[in-house]
């Protein structure tokens, strides 16, 4: 991947740099997470509205230009959709670009690891709540726990690492189901990430969170782990490591201490909308303008616009009703 530096750069009206882009490649998903989409939801994004290929490179291209070197591919699952590893290697091959991964659930990753390492992806973050078979179908709907361990198992022999494995946790779950977790990642060498949920949609309110900084304290102490000193990335994660000085267990938390101050990252959608921020409703319609044969000098200057109108912060806490789309309509 090309370490030329980029010829511009994104600063919002904060003086925050952005420097990282998360593209949803689809809103559809073969999981329903409860805290993700509705069971019988039907409102996804018609496919003739998507952005093609061509249409998604040429986008994050111009952000590329301007600055962003670490380009995420999500979803819904970013893998359901076809000739997503022709795309990566694309996106990996553009000059400035430092950092290409992918968020997935896993179902389909036995499959693909090994061409996504191919391709140029460098990292994995792989959704997963429990190692409880029947509660993993409670979750998700669907009975396909094998599956996802099976991608994890693959992912590692492709040479991926490190593994972060992305937990969502509330105030209803045990204890004892986040310890057996945090034993799995230490014993196979991930990362464990614990994220509150966030009032995105009806489902998302429909989760009371707990403070993880507290429960990940605790955990951390009983596995005898120590605070890092610094974070692995440059994410919004807390971090505690181990006698080797790698992280091992990060807390995400938005609604208990939020990260806003030094965010760095905006999204863009499978129809290639812009959102400013998860818990606003700022967003640029840069795929009607791009259809609408905008220049690249034109979108070029909608981004900057964009960004320099960034939201200083979410409003999950003050007003948790505010956001009525799902996480999975944004781009995880």
């Amino acid at each position: 991947m090309s370490k030329e530096p980029a010829t511009g750069s994104l600063i919002d009206g904060f003086s925050r740099r952005i420097d990282y882009l998360r593209v949803s490649v689809t809103d559809r998903c073969d999981l329903r997470c409860s805290y993700c989409l509705p069971k019988d939801f039907k409102g996804f994004e018609t496919p003739a509205n998507w952005l093609r290929h061509e249409e998604m490179l040429r986008l994050v291209g111009l952000f590329v230009r301007l600055g962003v070197s670490k380009v995420r591919l999500t979803g819904g699952e970013p893998l359901l959709r076809r000739g997503v590893i022709g795309l990566a290697a694309q996106i990996a091959a553009m000059p400035g670009l430092r950092d290409l991964s992918v968020s997935t659930n896993g179902t389909q990753l036995a499959r693909h690891a090994r061409e996504l390492r191919a391709a140029g992806v460098t990292r994995l973050n792989i959704s997963l709540d429990t190692l409880d078979a029947a509660a993993f179908s409670r979750i998700t709907g669907r009975d396909c726990l094998e599956s996802v361990l099976a991608g994890l198992a693959a992912a590692r022999e492709a040479g991926f690492a490190p593994i972060k494995l992305n937990s969502v946790v509330h105030a209803a779950t045990p204890e004892g189901e986040v310890r057996r977790l945090l034993d799995y990642a230490m014993v196979q060498g991930f990362v464990l990430r614990l994220i509150e949920p966030m009032p995105m949609g009806e489902c998302g309110r429909g989760f009371a969170h707990t403070d993880l900084n507290v429960l990940g304290a605790r955990l951390a102490s009983q596995a005898g782990l120590i605070p890092a000193l610094a974070a692995s990335g440059s994410g919004p994660a807390r971090y505690w490591s181990g006698g080797h000085g790698a992280p091992v267990l990060g807390v995400i938390t938005p609604m208990s201490q939020h990260f806003c101050a030094t965010c760095n990252r905006v999204r863009l959608g499978v129809d290639g909308t812009l959102y400013l921020c998860l818990g606003q409703e700022d967003r640029v319609p840069l795929g009607q303008w791009l259809r609408d044969g905008a220049s690249d000098a034109e979108l070029t200057q909608a981004i900057l616009a964009g960004i320099a109108a960034k939201p200083e912060r979410h409003e999950f806490v003050t007003r948790p009703e505010r956001i009525i789309r799902f996480m999975a309509q944004t781009g995880g």
